[in-house]
């Protein structure tokens, strides 16, 4: 589990060139990859699978179950969040 703690800003190695993340189309003044910085909280032992949590109702309506979602920009409720924290430390008790 980590926690974000610093909003988006420019991800700088778009801007450098010799950055296997360079991109010529982005630059300071307009730029196309924003970067958080992130703080660890937790690690758990199991991880649970998206298709597991297809199966509990809790989770109807979460935006990461729905079919075409990339997982990576997708918005957890704190309805959802709270019960998949549940789940986890269930399955790592």
């Amino acid at each position: 589990m980590m926690e974000v703690v610093r909003e988006s800003y420019p991800d700088f190695t778009a801007f450098d060139p010799s950055s296997k993340y360079f991109d010529v189309k982005s630059d300071s003044d307009n730029p196309r990859w924003v970067m958080v910085d992130i703080r660890f909280i937790e690690r758990f032992e199991e991880t649970i699978a998206l298709s597991d949590l297809r199966h509990y109702p809790e989770l109807e309506g979460m935006t990461l179950l729905r079919k075409g979602n990339r997982l990576s920009i997708t918005p957890v409720s704190e309805e959802h969040w709270n019960f998949i924290g549940q789940l986890a430390h269930a399955q790592n008790a």
